[in-house]
């Protein structure tokens, strides 16, 4: 279960490099305000899903002992 955790939690963080990287180019293109908007919340909501994963993955694997 802990390595499905894991690589749950690669994908995840991968998720939000790449949200990240979209939001920041359409900033940079001087893209839509409203989609840049609707990355970042995106990007928020990936990371916070992100930290529960890690968290669950060191509560089953005992890595905070």
């Amino acid at each position: 279960m802990s390595s499905f955790t894991y690589a749950l939690t690669v994908i995840v963080m991968l998720s939000v490099a790449a949200v990240l990287v979209r939001g920041l180019v359409n900033m940079a293109r001087g893209g839509s305000g409203n989609l840049s908007n609707k990355l970042m919340q995106a990007r928020v909501a990936l990371q916070f899903v992100a930290v529960v994963l890690i968290v669950i993955t060191l509560w089953l694997t005992g890595g905070g002992r």
